[in-house]
């Protein structure tokens, strides 16, 4: 009743109390952990570490995170991913599932460090959430099955946190499992992830003897004595190597030592000459502060990773993996940051994500960047050019947040209030504010024009993905479809990668997103969520077209509107390009004379009429990929609108794309299938009837890795039937490989499916 009292007294409702099954939780918001929230609201710059946890599904992510956030204090029992009561999965379908779909934050403190975590999603129809959370964030831990290494999602994310240059932590879990191998593991990491490991522990123990760690950088022994089933982990005994230890073990270590000083010697400059003058062959001479200091200098730089292990769901290892982020990991002020430094002490934040609450509207994530965050003020997005009232300021613990009254640079923050901004836009406290650091960036040696100074001062968003299925969605009855529209325009905000849009032609709303779950979880969010049940089609592969041969073309549009009457003249060409890798666009250039010639109204007009016949192209209307258009001439007369030109341009366009031959280009994705020997061949035998091409059959331990490319049209249903073919002793992971051109016999199919033919 005390701790009740307490939390009504200091704004937090009892709803902190959760009941989930037969297992009642608290998320640990204790009288004395409030306290130290709201007393060291902003700390140092220096202690403070964003970081996000990283891994393909089901190596240990939310479990590695729920160990981290008990032994920090924040919750006082451990949860558990099967029991669905862990505190970052907190959605009904995660917990249903098993898996994380959104990315949660926390924030806790260790050891005088405010940690602020984003646990991520491993399944890649969630991919998004990866890269928004890796664009705001200074540090990563990836999380590796050491049974396993790297698998098909690790790569995926660790090419994601090496193009936004994040320094990473490696933490080999699971080393508990009898097939787990160090070895194999860092030898994964090296081949496969062309990282350069920095084994900084290895393990006492292997399987279900696996008792604990030493540490290579001090000689310290780490064991857990797990004495019942119930054992926490959180006590443990740490005692210096000696030589009363296993002889193999002392060895073992000893050559690890030794290898780790020479590896890092010839990573750091400063640590080698330090050992040639001060130690020269004496390794057992070197203080563990200069390693640690000198593992840090290799994992900012990013000419290294830090690898430790341990196995999160027996817990043991987790305390030491958050002593390495706090000791390895940077903080936001040894982050570079170049737009930053043009607002000083102004505020400058991105919003990186939106979550809608029914009560409090939507909530908007920011990463501070520079200056402070205050409720009840008013900001500037420089994105939608507004202005809006932030009304409250928390601090994000998953589902459950603590009010505060300020936060500084490097935090990351949770608001209410914003209801305009969206994902990837830049928030500033004032239109002043943004002009004053524009007059900064031209006075420091910024020549661009006027009206390029604001996009010069906007944070770089994210990059959203293009959606690979899409499909109808209806409501039951149409009272109910502007509900619908509300729902989806509110699940739009929260996660980008989904994109809504009606066919011209049946006036059908479409829904398009990443994969099959992801439109199953956004099916079944708007049923529970938002209390639609809603009917969808059948699931279609998003294809895109492409074009065969060079071509050059023109039209003119005559048209009088009124009393004024617009003509304009375009003559194009477009050529296909080589790319239809992913990622891959259209552009648009101008002749050199038509550039100089056309005024920056017209030539915008020209762009958007290109880009609108890239939306849609004139086969069967998906999006064109991999062509360049060239505009040679434009001819208007007096008084003809941009309007016009742009209709005109689009209609060229249009005519140019059919005449040009018009390929077919379908999603090819990339496989990974881990079977049983005795099931090899006949998944091999399936893959063949799927059009699958096999790269590689690779062994792993009792186990064959199967890695292929496969037409998404063809993996409709694939869990079912594997699940069938190999009585269940199979899994596999897809992710999107390339585009590629259909054969004549599979498009004619697709054009009389199209057409209603077959």
């Amino acid at each position: 009743m005390a701790l009740g009292r307490y939390l009504l007294r200091n704004g937090i409702k009892m709803r902190n109390w959760r009941v989930i099954g037969r297992v009642r939780r608290h998320y640990s918001l204790t009288p004395d952990y409030v306290k130290s929230l709201r007393t060291v609201v902003n700390p140092d710059i220096s202690k403070i570490r964003n970081i996000g946890i990283l891994a393909h599904i089901d190596a240990g992510k939310t479990t590695t995170t729920e160990r981290m956030l008990y032994y920090a204090g924040y919750t006082r029992t451990l949860g558990d991913v099967d029991d669905g009561d862990t505190v970052t999965d907190f959605m009904v379908q995660e917990r249903e599932r098993g898996i994380t779909i959104q990315s949660a934050a926390v924030t806790f403190d260790w050891k005088s460090h405010r940690i602020n975590l984003i646990d991520t999603p491993g399944h890649v129809d969630f991919t998004l959430e990866v890269e928004r959370a890796l664009r705001v964030l200074d540090g990563a831990v990836a999380v590796f099955d050491a049974s396993a290494g790297v698998e098909a999602q690790t790569l995926t994310v660790w090419r994601q946190a090496e193009k936004h240059r994040v320094p990473c932590i490696c933490f080999l879990n699971k080393m508990d499992k009898p097939a787990a191998n160090l070895s194999f593991s860092i030898e994964s990491i090296k081949n496969k992830l062309q990282a350069n490991p920095v084994l900084l522990q290895i393990p006492i123990g292997s399987g279900k003897s696996f008792i604990g760690l030493v540490d290579l950088l001090t000689n310290q022994k780490l064991t857990w004595t797990m004495k019942t089933r119930e054992d926490d982990g959180r006590m443990f005994d740490i005692k210096p190597l000696s030589q009363s230890d296993n002889p193999k073990l002392l060895q073992t270590a000893r050559e690890a030592r030794a290898g780790l000083i020479e590896q890092i010697a010839d990573l750091d400059d400063e640590f080698a000459e330090l050992l040639l003058t001060d130690f020269g062959d004496n390794f057992d001479a070197v203080p563990s502060t200069k390693l640690q200091e000198a593992v840090r200098r290799i994992t900012l730089a990013r000419k290294g990773v830090p690898v430790v292990c341990g196995s999160s769901l027996r817990n043991k290892g987790v305390q030491p993996l958050l002593d390495a982020i706090t000791a390895y990991l940077p903080a936001p002020n040894e982050r570079h940051h170049d737009l930053v430094k043009w607002y000083k002490d102004d505020l400058c934040a991105l919003a990186f994500k939106v979550l809608h609450n029914k009560q409090r509207g939507p909530l908007v994530f920011l990463r501070i960047y520079s200056g402070t965050v205050k409720p009840q003020t008013a900001v500037y997005n420089i994105n939608s050019n507004n202005i809006e009232r932030m009304s409250r300021l928390l601090v994000p613990f998953a589902d459950q947040h603590v009010e505060i009254s300020s936060l500084t640079a490097g935090n990351i923050a949770l608001t209410v209030g914003l209801k305009q901004t969206v994902t990837g836009d830049t928030i500033v406290s004032s239109k002043a504010s943004a002009a004053a650091a524009a007059c900064r960036a031209q006075e420091d040696g910024d020549k661009g024009k006027k009206s390029g100074e604001q996009a010069n001062l906007i944070l770089s968003g994210v990059e959203v993905p293009e959606p690979v299925f899409f499909c109808s969605i209806e409501p039951p009855t149409m009272a109910k479809q502007t509900d619908l529209e509300n729902a989806l325009t509110c699940l739009q905000r929260e996660d980008p990668s989904l994109k809504v849009r009606v066919d011209p032609d049946s006036g059908q709303t479409i829904l398009c997103g990443m994969g099959e779950l992801h439109i199953e979880i956004i099916h079944d969010r708007i049923r529970r969520e938002y209390g639609i049940e809603t009917h969808l089609g059948p699931l279609q592969v998003a294809y895109r077209e492409t074009i065969l041969q060079h071509i050059s073309t023109t039209d003119t549009l005559d048209r009088t509107v009124g009393e004024r009457r617009h003509v304009v003249t375009v003559n194009l060409a477009v050529r296909p390009l080589v790319d239809n890798s992913v990622g891959s666009s259209c552009d648009v250039m101008f002749e050199e004379e038509v550039d100089v010639q056309l005024s920056l109204e017209v030539k915008e007009a020209v762009e958007n009429g290109v880009r609108s016949s890239y939306l849609q192209g004139p086969l069967l209307g998906y999006p064109v990929q991999g062509v360049s258009a060239l505009i040679q001439s434009i001819q208007l007369e007096p008084g003809t609108s941009l309007a016009m030109v742009s209709a005109c341009t689009s209609r060229c366009m249009h005519k140019a794309l059919k005449q040009a031959g018009v390929q077919i280009l379908e999603p090819v994705m990339l496989l990974e299938v881990i079977v049983t020997e005795e099931h090899l061949s006949t998944v091999l035998g399936d893959l063949a009837h799927r059009r699958g091409s096999i790269k590689d059959i690779q062994s792993r331990h009792d186990s064959k890795v199967v890695l292929a490319t496969v037409p998404l049209a063809e993996m409709m249903g694939y869990s079912t039937v594997l699940r069938t073919l190999t009585s269940g002793n199979a899994t596999f992971s897809l992710q999107l490989d390339t585009y590629e051109a259909m054969n004549s016999q599979e498009q004619s199919t697709l054009l009389k499916r199209a057409a209603g033919l077959t």
